[in-house]
């Protein structure tokens, strides 16, 4: 049996995810703006809703997948699961946007097959937009299919930097960034940005695997460039702990854009 076959999952656990992540949006859109947060041991923001929605969605996948198959979240284990098919869950992507009532936050669900992303679902709730990348497949946005000629055609001159990475401006005050900045406060919507074309590259400094574990293979689906400036996910070990692990980034519509980005990535590994 091809191994790849074994694990792919059908139509109707696809519905069932689509419906799980109806719920979890339809809740944070209740939420959104109205609720207190609080700060993680690391710095970053937590809402109730935050955990609300990541265990929902965690206990959720639990009982629509058919192998058993590890689950790692943000609010959960951040282990990578000894499964050879795992999933990985952004619950809310943006809390400092959502709690702030700026409507632009993400829901990140994304299936791994030997930590490669093989099915990826990045839900907007507050634009109404859901897409959904299968390997080899293609990506849909709201059941419409994306073409990668739609991405080449842009003519962004838009370049999406995280808070951390804009850092980099410092580094050479005298020299011409390439692109106009672009912050929009969520990693993987920045990473979405580019596949879509509504930017032409992407810097990120310190994503985490679930930041990234969707738009990952939206990008590549829509054949976009990725570097990773330090490690690379595909070599994850079982077992190992990802809660500190950073992923930093280049992503770009292509490879003539992603050489323009590239000595400000040199500059964000720079100490």
């Amino acid at each position: 049996m091809n191994q790849h076959k074994k694990y792919t999952i059908n139509k109707l656990q696809i519905n069932s995810i689509n419906e799980l992540i109806d719920q979890v949006a339809k809740k944070q859109l209740i939420d959104f703006g109205n609720i207190n947060t609080e700060l993680k041991h690391d710095g970053t923001l937590i809402t109730k809703c935050d955990r609300w929605s990541d265990a929902y969605i965690v206990n959720g996948l639990s009982k629509i997948t058919s192998y058993k198959e590890g689950i790692l979240s943000e609010e959960g284990s951040k282990k990578v699961p000894s499964s050879s098919a795992y999933w990985v869950v952004d619950p809310l992507d943006g809390t400092t946007n959502f709690a702030a009532g700026i409507p632009h936050w993400a829901i990140s669900i994304a299936r791994f097959i030997d930590n490669k992303p093989d099915i990826a679902f990045l839900d907007i709730p507050a634009l109404k937009q859901r897409v959904i990348a299968i390997r080899g497949e293609g990506v849909w946005i709201n059941n419409e299919p994306i073409k990668i000629e739609k991405k080449l055609q842009s003519n962004s001159q838009c370049v999406s930097l995280c808070s951390r990475s804009i850092n980099i401006l410092r580094k050479k005050p005298q020299q011409s960034f390439p692109g106009k900045i672009r912050l929009l406060g969520v990693s993987s919507l920045n990473m979405m940005s580019v596949a879509i074309g509504q930017t032409f590259g992407a810097i990120e400094a310190t994503p985490k695997i679930w930041d990234i574990a969707a738009a990952w293979l939206i990008l590549t689906e829509l054949g976009c460039e990725i570097e990773w400036l330090g490690i690379n996910p595909t070599s994850l070990e079982s077992g190992a702990d990802l809660t500190s692990t950073n992923f930093p980034l280049i992503t770009a519509i292509s490879k003539n854009h992603l050489e323009k980005l590239a000595p400000w990535g040199e500059l964000l590994m720079m100490k």
